[in-house]
């Protein structure tokens, strides 16, 4: 009975945590003062409030005086300790900020800024986010100011606000913990995990621009082309860029632009858009499909290609760029 009754009993402690901490108010910033900061004795704190206990009954019992010295003595000292937890904690201002790319089920790193009213120095500031099995990240804040990056593991894609973050300390003698909980506001939009070995990306489609699709003159031949002027070069037409007339050449025509040559531009294989569609991602489950366009719009992105993403009620028309690459993920995300 004592093996099922314990799991059960960290369950409701569990849940009773999770409600207190969700009607927490969320903002921007978190002071510590004292009407947030919390303080309990931590399992040698009641070791050593057992072992105060015998020793003054034992004092009492004998009538020893170097017994109550001493009991009283190490008393004051866990007494002092907590004034002085308290007050390394007391005043502390945090600020929260993303760098980096979010990815389901990578670690993300966020920064917290911590700012102390003068330059005393705030010794092992813990800090630790409400998630299970979260490591906490240990600091000192020196100088008034100090930063320290917390990571942070979100398992789902999707538009997520930042877990609640605790603030402890157990400084010095670790006797007392002195804690407090802060629910920052910040919200995060978390990108779908990339598909470790994705296959190839799919075929691009080809727009052909090229001389085979040039409109035809009468003669049959393509506009602007002439079997007797060397390739590159065809006669000027009105509107073309004055940049691009054979000047040397048309100085010998004495200013006639009948006798013009201009550098023709050069032919294009095609306007090749690559398209990366849910539909053609060959998978039945959608966060599979999602992981496998998200790892293929990094690739598209890596080498520079031009592309667009389809997905069921959104598209994001062909493009480039950190922008474009930052469009698409989101779309990845919420979708």
């Amino acid at each position: 009975m004592a093996t099922l009754a314990l799991p059960r009993a960290r369950s409701v402690r569990e849940r009773v945590r999770q409600w207190w901490l969700a009607r927490l108010p969320a903002t921007d910033e978190h002071v510590l003062t004292q009407r947030n900061l919390y303080v309990l004795p931590t399992r040698p704190g009641w070791m050593l409030a057992v072992t105060l206990a015998l020793l003054l009954l034992g004092s009492i019992n004998y009538q020893l005086n170097l017994g109550y010295l001493l009991t009283f003595l190490l008393t004051g000292a866990a007494g002092a300790s907590v004034l002085v937890g308290h007050a390394n904690l007391r005043g502390l201002r945090l600020r929260v900020r993303v760098d980096g790319d979010a990815f389901a089920g990578r670690p993300l790193p966020v920064r917290v800024a911590l700012q102390a009213p003068g330059r005393r120095t705030r010794w092992a500031v813990a800090l630790a986010w409400a998630q299970p099995g979260a490591d906490p990240v240990a600091t000192d804040v020196a100088g008034g100011a100090a930063e320290v990056m917390v990571p942070l593991v979100l398992p789902r894609r999707g538009r997520h606000r930042l877990p609640p973050l605790g603030i402890e300390t157990r400084y010095p003698l670790g006797v007392a913990r002195i804690w407090s909980w802060w629910r920052p506001s910040l919200a995060v939009t978390v990108w779908p995990a990339p598909e470790p070995s994705a296959p190839p990306l799919p075929a691009a489609a080809s727009t052909p621009t090229d001389a085979a699709d040039r409109p035809l003159a009468a003669d049959g031949a393509p506009i602007g082309a002439s079997a007797d002027l060397p390739d590159g070069v065809r006669p000027y037409r009105a509107g073309d860029s004055p940049g691009r007339v054979l000047w040397k050449k048309a100085a010998r025509h004495d200013g006639d632009p009948a006798g013009w040559l201009v550098r023709e531009a050069t032919p294009t294989t095609g306007d090749t858009r690559l398209w990366l569609d849910d539909a053609a991602c060959g998978l039945s489950d959608v966060e599979a499909r999602r992981s496998r366009l998200c790892a293929w719009v990094l690739q598209a992105d890596a080498r520079g290609i031009v592309y667009g993403l389809r997905l069921p009620g959104c598209t994001i028309e062909p493009g480039t760029g950190p922008a474009h690459r930052r469009h698409c993920l989101e779309a990845l995300a919420c979708h």
